[in-house]
């Protein structure tokens, strides 16, 4: 086994148990405090998954593909999608009152009833519900700690990724 797989494994790891600690928090937000997640916090989810995911596969396939920088390119993919949505979600919460869009459709009625295109287009609208902050850590709402969390696991990922083992 190369010197290259076996630094990044840890790297993997970590990152992994970074995505289950973030979302085991979630879902304590959601079902032990009662906070409804919105459609964007949804999409944020998926991505948190998406990483933790590709870390995942990175953990278990470093040492065949150099080093695992397939993975960590995959891991830097969907931390840029999650991270785009967490920027749109906290713009969304930091326009003025009157710009706030009017609550929508849940997303499991929005799946159900709309065209895949709509329905995205729709929830990246933005909603009411995506605007308002119910939860807040440090100051910071619950959409600007997941752009941090999304920052960074990027750096990490750019680290694993050009770093010269």
């Amino acid at each position: 086994m190369n010197s290259k797989a076996i630094g990044a494994r840890p790297v993997f790891a970590g990152l992994t148990l970074l995505c289950v600690a973030a979302l085991a928090f979630a879902l304590y937000l959601q079902h032990g405090v009662g906070l409804e997640p919105c459609p964007l916090c949804i999409f944020q989810r998926i991505a948190v998954m998406a990483v933790g995911l590709f870390s995942l596969l990175g953990l278990l396939f470093a040492g065949s593909l150099r080093g695992g920088r397939p993975w960590a390119a995959l891991v830097a993919l969907s931390t840029l999608g999650g991270g785009s949505v967490a920027a749109w979600h906290v713009r969304l919460q930091h326009l003025p009152a009157d710009q706030v869009p009017a609550c929508g459709p849940g997303l499991d009625y929005m799946v159900e009833t709309m065209p895949f295109s709509a329905m995205l287009a729709k929830v990246f609208r933005g909603s009411g519900e995506c605007a308002a902050i119910d939860w807040t850590l440090f100051g910071l709402s619950l959409p600007e700690l997941t752009g941090l969390f999304f920052g960074a696991v990027l750096v990490i990922a750019f680290w694993q990724l050009f770093r010269k083992a």
